[in-house]
């Protein structure tokens, strides 16, 4: 385990801030007690320890260390003060970097120590992890019941034929045990009382189970890379120990993917229409550089309401259903509702038995006659349950919908609120329902992990943070309102307005425009016509006003495009950006209706923002970047690329993939990004095609690459670098590329919460904390940057890696430029969670799956034709050249 301490001699802070963070680590328990007794025996205490701060930038060390010691008093300027100041000067951290710049705080981080088989020490374990195959006849392709078929397994031959070992199940074909079973290959069978839920009936089936020895589990390369070593992940050493740990949590909650959720974490809320909302948690292994770290978060999802059927469907449709019949529309409704949702009978009986003249009767006639039910509301639809060689149909009331069922189709803008409203905690909350999580799941009493000679400390990680200053900002220069007003204003010399909104009426609309030209005054934008049009004629409408204001004009086109749109508009918006940017090459900027019937000048500045950067404005620079002062961008003519890739959604099986790449145009401001959009197949991550279109910059150029989360190794060697090389061959200039993530679990919480100075007004950490050790990867650079201050709820840091690095950089720097970057984000004026390229990729991403809509057929598995060679993609259609090199995704 790794301790850092800092020496720094600057500038004093008498009262140190603490960061919790949502980890816990992992490490052996004997290697635990070896480190402590090593620090003791070294006279180094062990508690939490003031340090001396520096707030500077160290750009001569030599000067650094003089100045530093001439601060200390003469009696002070011992052999080991000598020796502190030059060891945090050089820094050195396993990164092999020097980090002094911002206010470095030491902090108290949610993570939990905890110890097991694999270290963060090189020291062979004491427990061998043997992989065994199990094999299933009949096969069965249900996770849970291939775990019920190993539990019961376990259960019977556990103290006989296992060994008294108590393995771990992926529920597929892998079986762990921490040590030799007493056999290598052994066949059991096993009688399994499997429900049928069709009919709500058990019937015993038996299973052959095959169980094979195959091979021991290596933990060295795990071991060389908690160490620091440069070594390919073992990602199979790292999910057997994720297998081990989730477990016992498998058993006792419901299970969707790496999250576990539950009832009893916290009352479950209402969503409407027969949702509700659980409480859960997620739960990751990662190695950090303190060891192994186990990773908790908090979550919320919605599930069915364990309701009787006849009361879903009256939420579902929202009126009384037990007098009256359904309609054709109520029962296509219901129909759709229902489907896939599991129901167990609540009749008395379970067991559908056969007239043995297999005479034809009547529900109703059927279910007096055996179970002595009286069905209350023939008028009702029944429910076919079952599969179709053999169908069974039970009435409404007979039936009730199993609990614990996860809803995995789209929720409607109320359900989003209400869930949204449920799972947004401040801060302390936050930080005590982890805690509390941990509490009750109680790992050092989970038999599993002490099988594997696993345990978890309940105490949560301290780590240390710096906080990185805001840069200063240049916006315009002139008037009161600099703050919105744009530092250089996009021209529009005409522009018009079509409102496709029933609600709003012709003299709003102008009072609207009025107001947004006037916040506009500072880019020359004058008086409009206002036109109004039907939704569903949006394309003859476009033309017609396209048409007019050339007209009007002497033949000079429309430049800027408003447009008024219903609060709830389907698939109007997507349809208007289609037809705009793709067919017209006309900027476009909507509004809702709720925005034009109530102004406020908040949102007038806003949109004034978006309006400026699509017309190729700028809203604000860096003043460093007109100083030429900016880290790694001013002293050479530099070019930051953003990259992502947007995926359709879960149960869409053919559509494409949407790739993204932005560069930036206006060095050295950097604020000014063009971007490409490309099709590929589905769900492939890496960017294929979108190096074509790069044209030769000013030699010398240099390369920062910012990319979302994902399959971006591959990257590196097959799209930046075959664009150089397709611009000339020996062009070869210095690449640096970045992985952000975003959605990551990982949770930063200031220790004291009552500290105001160490908090913002939303109770979360101060924008600009960065935290790149202890829980950062053990040998690559990485680091975790707050840019933003919180809002409601628990600020999310975002989590940058280098992958690849030709221009040298420091820690310092990279961290330093991205924390700026933040700040010139187009569409605000506040500092972003997210670095404005990579943001901007994702909108373009975002915004070019508009322009497939009109050929995606409802049903997903017609979206796609395939070839012979394999799927067809469908290139998107191209983007007109007035919009393809301004800013027309923001």
């Amino acid at each position: 385990m790794k301790r850092t301490e800092s020496f720094a001699v600057a500038e004093r802070y008498s009262t140190p801030i603490l960061i919790n963070v949502s980890y816990a680590t992992v490490v052996d328990r004997n290697q635990m007690v070896m480190v402590v007794q090593m620090m003791t025996s070294k006279g180094e205490s062990t508690d939490k320890m003031n340090v001396w701060l520096m707030t500077r930038r160290v750009d001569d060390p030599e000067d650094e260390f003089n100045r530093q010691l001439s601060m200390l008093p003469e009696d002070g300027r011992t052999l080991e003060a000598r020796n502190a100041i030059f060891h945090e000067l050089i820094g050195h951290d396993g990164h092999g970097y020097c980090r002094t710049y911002g206010r470095i705080v030491p902090r108290r981080a949610v993570y939990k120590d905890g110890v097991g088989p694999s270290q963060s020490t090189p020291q062979p374990s004491t427990i061998d992890q043997i992989t065994q195959k199990v094999k299933i006849i009949p096969e069965v392709n249900s996770t849970k019941l291939n775990k019920a078929i190993m539990a019961q397994l376990v259960k019977l031959h556990r103290d006989t034929d296992l060994g008294k070992m108590l393995p771990v199940y992926d529920g597929r074909g892998a079986l762990y045990t921490a040590g030799l079973m007493p056999f290598t290959l052994k066949k059991f069978t096993i009688i399994l009382a499997d429900r049928d839920e069709s009919i709500g009936m058990a019937k015993e089936r038996e299973f052959k189970v095959t169980i094979k020895f195959v091979a021991h589990a290596s933990m060295h390369q795990l071991r060389e890379l908690l160490s620091g070593k440069q070594v390919d992940t073992p990602l199979e050493a790292l999910k057997i120990i994720d297998i081990v740990l989730r477990e016992l949590a498998a058993q006792r909650y419901v299970s969707v993917g790496r999250f576990f959720y539950s009832p009893n974490i916290n009352r479950p809320q209402p969503l409407g229409n027969g949702l509700q909302s659980w409480r859960g948690f997620y739960q990751s292994i990662k190695p950090t550089q303190m060891g192994l770290s186990l990773n908790i978060d908090m979550s919320a999802t919605a599930f069915i309401e364990p309701l009787p059927v006849i009361e879903f469907v009256a939420q579902i449709l929202g009126k009384d259903v037990y007098s009256r019949p359904l309609s054709d529309a109520d029962r296509v409704k219901v129909k759709k509702a229902l489907r896939g949702i599991k129901v167990e009978v609540t009749h008395r009986g379970n067991i559908f038995p056969v007239d043995e003249e297999k005479n034809m009767k009547s529900v109703v006639e059927y279910f007096q006659e055996v179970y002595g039910f009286t069905i209350q509301h023939p008028h009702l639809p029944c429910l076919q349950v079952g599969n179709p060689r053999k169908v069974n149909y039970l009435p409404m009331e007979a039936c009730k919908i199993v609990d614990g069922q996860r809803y995995t189709k789209r929720l409607n803008d109320k359900q989003i609120t209400s869930l949204l409203k449920f799972s947004c905690q401040r801060p302390q909350e936050q930080e005590m329902d982890i805690l509390k999580t941990m509490h009750q799941n109680g790992y050092n009493q989970d038999p599993y992990a002490k099988e594997f000679g696993i345990s978890i400390d309940d105490k949560l990680t301290s780590v240390e943070a710096r906080v990185l200053p805001a840069p200063w900002l240049k916006y315009n220069d002139n008037g009161k309102e600099k703050e919105f007003l744009p530092k250089v204003g996009g021209t529009v010399n005409y522009w018009a307005c079509i409102n496709f909104s029933r609600s709003v009426q012709e003299s709003a609309v102008r009072g609207f425009c009025h107001q947004l030209a006037q916040m506009c005054q500072g880019s020359g934008m004058p008086v409009i016509p206002i036109y109004s049009a039907r939704p569903d004629q949006v394309k003859k409408a476009l033309k017609y006003v396209c048409s007019a204001a050339a007209n009007n004009r002497g033949g000079k086109e429309l430049e800027l495009l408003i447009t008024i749109l219903a609060d709830n508009n389907g698939s109007l918006y997507g349809d208007l950006k289609r037809i705009c940017e793709t067919e017209l090459g006309l900027i476009s900027q909507c509004c809702l209706t709720k925005h034009v019937l109530k102004i406020s000048r908040q949102y007038l500045a806003n949109l004034s923002l978006k309006i400026n950067f699509k017309m190729g404005g700028r809203n604000n620079v860096l003043l460093d970047a007109l100083s030429w002062r900016i880290p790694l961008v001013s002293d050479i003519p530099t070019i930051i690329f953003g990259a992502d890739v947007t995926h359709p959604e879960s149960g869409e099986d053919c559509s494409p993939s949407i790739a993204a790449v932005v560069a930036s145009q206006d060095w050295p401001e950097v604020t000014k990004y063009a971007g490409l959009v490309c099709t590929q197949p589905h769900r492939q991550e890496l960017i294929q095609d979108l190096y074509k279109t790069w044209q030769d910059p000013q030699g010398g150029t240099r390369a920062f690459t910012i990319l979302s989360k994902g399959n971006w190794t591959k990257t590196v060697e097959n799209n930046i670098l075959q664009a150089c090389a397709s611009l000339e061959s020996s062009y070869q200039p210095p690449v640096t590329f970045i992985v952000v993530q975003k959605r990551h679990h990982t949770r930063l919480f200031a220790s004291n919460h009552n500290d105001k100075s160490s908090i913002d007004k939303s109770g979360n950490i101060l924008p600009g904390t960065v935290v790149d050790t202890k829980i950062c990867h053990p040998a690559e650079l990485d680091f975790y940057l707050c840019s933003h201050a919180g809002i409601q709820g628990t600020s999310r840091p975002a989590h940058y890696h280098v992958l690849w690095d030709e221009n040298n950089i420091s820690a310092d720097e990279i961290q330093s430029l991205t924390n700026n970057l933040c700040y010139t984000y187009a569409r605000c004026t506040r500092s972003v969670s997210l670095v404005p390229p990579a943001y901007y990729a994702h909108l373009a991403a975002y915004r070019a799956r508009f322009y497939l809509e009109p050929h995606v057929h409802e049903n997903a598995s017609m979206r796609a034709t395939r070839t012979v060679n394999g799927p067809c993609i469908r290139p998107l259609p191209a983007l007109k050249e007035k919009v393809k090199n301004v800013m027309f995704y923001c």
